[in-house]
Order: structure tokens, then sequence, then C-alpha cells
């Protein structure tokens, strides 16, 4: 398969929540010449007390082996890359001991169970506007600085054997290479990564009772993480291993973003964001302040109910997930899991506004205007001042291939929007990544050259402000509700 391409071949791994997807791509091209993909096991995890709810955990041994049957699948061609890049789902905490085993299953991004030691820091270390000035974000339960606070608050032996903390993807960096390397994009996430100084910030890490040589050197852009030492893996000895970075960053690369563009991402959850050149520090929390993959920066907001909420609401009506129908005045805010765009970390999904004549259609497609509504909202604080107020979205993810998703985006946004008929962004981007190591150039060019970003282009249409205005009201005026424990 080498002698076919037009350049060497890279190897892309996107390491997400439920599976670990690799492709084999031509560096030259961004042809992909295999794909390979293995499922996870995510749990309801309860810690110490035995019942708390909103717990998400997975074993990181088992990323390892899914990574190992994903590159199986890719045949011959893995076995011929010369360079390796990993991206991985943000924000999760993995905690290993002396030896580099996990202490215990890792923490995910979307378990809400540190909401309580979320509050505590922000209060104790100065408050929203300090946390956000230092280190680009306000640290919510999401946040991997949260997490380890829980660890120490609920399960101190484990927080006492731990070691080493690795995010998803530097674990299987660390694997691949023996190294303990991150890049600044995935470590902008942690909450104990300063933007301000572009180091770890040893205040924060003191006050949670984390030393700095328990975390990995953070690499430059550009910069390798080592080579293939593992010999458990499809992969040749020696193969250049980039720093990895995580999964937004990586697929803002494998669009090869330019500040002012806006993505839409509808996947499990739903996330917008933008390549900005000015460092973001929003006192709100709704965008947090990430670094990218290279030395810009990419403001984001993240909601957790997006397509799996949606789908969850057409099972329980009994419809296919694309047959809604138009007109009502209901509204459904699908916060089912907890929210943290906006930051409501223990609600429930909240319905208003039904009538006798209100039909399951419209009920379905409530849904759908409560998760994009509050995406939306978040997106004209994620673009710079200066970005174009009529720019296409790009849409992308699982969501951006159903039409009820897409026709839901242009009502309430009054934007075009385009489709990129490419898919699997963010394992593209670990693969520009890759080539960009390889090849001497900026990553954001090579995929620029792949062609990525085309796509599908739908013009605007008007923006729904009566449906707009109608959900902004319930969630002002529900807002006790929302954030009742």
């Amino acid at each position: 398969m080498g002698a076919q391409s037009a350049g060497p071949l890279v190897v892309g791994v996107d390491s997400s929540t439920q599976s670990t997807k690799t492709l084999v791509v031509d560096a030259e091209t961004g042809e992909v010449l295999a794909r390979g993909q293995a499922p996870h096991t995510v749990s309801g995890g309860t810690g110490a007390d035995g019942g708390e709810p909103g717990g998400k955990e997975s074993d990181p041994e088992q990323w390892w082996r899914a990574l190992g049957e994903a590159l199986d699948r890719c045949g011959a061609a893995a076995r011929q890359a010369s360079a390796v890049s990993v991206a991985g789902q943000q924000h999760g905490l993995v905690a290993l001991d002396a030896s580099g085993a996990p202490v215990r299953p890792a923490l995910l991004w979307n378990d809400v169970r540190a909401a309580p030691q979320s509050e505590r820091l922000i209060r104790e270390l100065g408050g929203a506007e300090v946390w956000a000035r230092r280190t680009g974000s306000v640290p919510r339960s999401a946040f991997t600085v949260a997490k380890w606070a829980w660890l120490c608050d609920n399960e101190p032996e484990a927080a006492a054997a731990t070691a080493a903390v690795r995010l998803p993807h530097d674990y299987l960096t660390q694997r691949l290479t023996g190294q303990g390397v991150t890049d600044r994009g995935d470590a902008s996430g942690t909450g104990w990564w300063a933007s301000a100084t572009e180091a770890y910030d040893t205040e924060i890490l003191e006050h949670v009772g984390l030393a700095p040589e328990k975390l990995p050197r953070v690499a430059l852009p550009g910069e390798a993480a080592g080579t293939v030492r593992s010999t458990e893996l499809p992969l040749p000895q020696g193969a250049l291993v980039a720093a990895g970075t995580g999964d937004n960053m990586a697929a803002a690369l494998g669009l090869g973003l330019r500040p002012g563009q806006p993505v839409l991402s509808l996947g499990t959850s739903g996330t917008v964001y933008a390549i900005a050149t000015r460092r973001p520090t929003d006192p709100t929390g709704i965008v947090a302040g990430f670094a990218d993959a290279r030395s810009d920066w990419l403001p984001l907001a993240c909601t957790l109910n997006c397509t799996l909420a949606v789908d969850r609401v057409a099972a329980l009506l009994g419809r296919d997930r694309e047959a809604v129908e138009a007109g009502g005045s209901a509204v459904l805010l699908p916060f089912l899991d907890g929210e943290r765009t906006p930051n409501l970390p223990h609600a429930s999904g909240l319905l208003h506004g039904l009538r006798h004549d209100t039909t399951a259609g419209q009920l379905l497609q409530a849904a759908y205007d409560g998760a994009v509504f509050a995406l939306l909202q978040a997106l004209e604080q994620v673009l710079d001042a200066d970005a174009a107020a009529d720019a296409p979205l790009l849409l992308i993810g699982g969501g951006a291939r159903g039409r009820a998703w897409r026709e839901t985006v242009r009502r309430l946004s009054g934007r075009p929007v385009v489709v990129p008929e490419a898919q699997e962004l963010v394992a593209l981007g670990a693969a520009a990544q890759a080539a960009g190591l390889l090849l001497g150039e900026d990553p954001a060019a090579v995929a620029r050259r792949w062609g990525t970003a085309r796509g599908a282009a739908f013009e605007a249409v008007e923006r729904d402000t009566a449906a707009c205005d109608r959900l902004a009201a319930t969630l002002a005026d529900g807002s006790a509700l929302l954030s009742r424990r």
C-alpha cells in the first residue's frame, strides 16, 4: 500500500468517550488508506459514598487494548507509518501508581460529581474572574483540577497512591513512547495550566495537593513526544510520535481552521469554537479559554446534552429522530444529565408550554431547539469581536449528517452552514499533526492542503427570533428549578 501513496504514511488516533478510531493517511495528499475502530465501555462510577449519581468512568487499560484492535483493523498500512499522533477526550483524570498502572478507573470529562469541589475551588482561589485571568477558564466540574479535588475528598487512599496524573491522550502517548508528555492544548483544560504564563500554576497545584513532578512535560508546538518504543502494537519501532492533543483541538487542526471561522460540533456533547489570536478570559465561565494545538487559542463552549439527549426524547415519543414537525409553543430544555453550558450540573430536563394541540413531532423539534439554542447562545462569546457576523458555520459531528439538526441550526442561527465531507475529523487532525511533525510543516496548513473543510453549503435563512425568545425566557424563568439539587 505504501508504494501506491504519494508520500509517507501517518497514523491519526481519536480516543473518544465511546471508542478508539485510527486512520492511516498519506501525509502528502490526505488520502485515507486504512481505518479501524474498537469500542470502549463507560460505567457509572459511584465513588466512596456508594451511590452519588453523575459518575462516568472508564478503565484506561481498555483504551490501550482498543488502540491495538483499531490498528490491527488497519492491516499492513499501519506497519508502514512514519509518524503517529494521539488525540483524546479532554479533561479526564488518569491516576497512575509508581509502576504506571491505573490506581482506579479514569474519571471522564462528563463525570459531574466534582461540582461541589469546582464551586469550592473557585471560591477559595479568588473567584471566577481571577481563575479566568490566570488559567483562561473557570474550572467547572468537567475540569481535571476539580476531579483531582473530588478524588482527594472521596478516595484519599487512591489520591495518596497516585504517582503520576495524566490526561487520556497523555496516557496513550506515554504507553507508546515511555515518556510523560502532553501539549498546551489539552493541558489548557486541566485548570492547573495557566494560559497567562503558558506553564503549570504552582500555586493552584499546591492548593490542591498535587506535586508538579507528577505531571507530564508540556511539549512546544511542533515538538515530538518521542518515538514508538512499545512492541505491543502493530506500529514500526522508532516511528515519530507527536505530542498529541485534546479532541477539540485536533478537530480544529483537522479542519485547517483560520481565526474567526466558527465551528458547531454535534456529538455526544455539543461544542462551539473558533481559532482566536487573542487569549480568551471569560469570567462567566461560559467560554473555556483553551489553547489550540499550535500557538493560538481555541475559545470553546460545551454542552453535555446534545445528540444523545435528543435521541432519548425521540425514543420516549416513539418517533424516528428525523420525524420533527414545525409549529407549537412548547419549550423543551433537554438537560437530562445536568448541564455545563449553561452551568447547571444538577439540572434535569424541563418542559414548558404544553397544550392539547401540541404534537409529538413538535415536542421532538422542541428538544432539537433546546439543544441547539444552548450552543448558539455561547457562539457570540466564542468569536472575537472582529469575526464576521455572517461567516458560515462549519457543522461537524454525527448530528451534522441529520437533516433535523442542520435545519434547526440554520433556523436558530440565521447563518449559512457548511457541512464538510470529511469525517473522523479528530483522527484526521491527529494525522495532520503527525504529518506536520514529519514534514516540518504547520499542521493546519497540511489539513488545508488536504481540503478537509470542503463540503455541502446551505444558504442562510431568516432567524426564528420567536423560538429563541421563548427559549431564553423559559431558561431564565426556570432557573430555580434547573439549579435545584
